[in-house]
């Protein structure tokens, strides 16, 4: 837990210490220079969803770390990431995405955000910021082309 804790506070300080520097990398490079999330951007590439992030946006990105990811069931990711799951993904990783560029002071409690996969997501500020059932570790991240919010879980639409 501590290290968990330790990677997460080194990431957020990588990707801050680059925003600050005044050259805003996109969601992509954003997040490949922070090193905590190999498993989204892989994910990203075999949903063919790179190019979109890389993209004007804005986008808001609720972004799973490596963690989140491990703690899915074993194989889970491996069979997502298979060729012939690619839509199954992709509607995993929209569900992750909003469209326009959404701070954590544009958020209201209990508030339903609409995400790039059609579905709603929730958002609830009663015991810190929660989406759905994960919580927002690092929040305002900001990108040349949007946002992200860094999450403690993958989070899934409604099958």
């Amino acid at each position: 837990m501590l290290r968990k804790t330790l990677l997460t506070a080194v990431a957020a300080v990588a990707i801050a210490g680059s925003a600050m520097a005044g050259s805003k990398k996109d969601i992509v490079d954003t997040a490949a220079g922070a090193g905590t999330f190999e498993t989204l951007l892989a994910a990203a590439t075999a949903a063919g969803l790179v190019d979109t992030l890389k993209g004007d946006g804005p986008l808001t990105v609720f972004a799973p770390t490596d963690a989140a990811f491990a703690a899915l069931p074993e194989g889970t990711v491996e069979t997502l990431l298979l060729p012939e799951n690619k839509d199954q993904l992709t509607a995993i990783l929209t569900y992750h995405v909003v469209a326009g560029k959404v701070m954590s002071t544009d958020l209201v409690d209990d508030m339903k955000a609409a995400t790039v996969n059609g579905a709603d997501l929730t958002i609830d500020l009663d015991n810190g910021v929660m989406i759905n059932d994960a919580t927002v570790t690092t929040a305002d991240i900001e990108t040349s082309n949007g946002v992200i919010h860094v999450i403690d879980k993958v989070i899934l639409p409604a099958s």
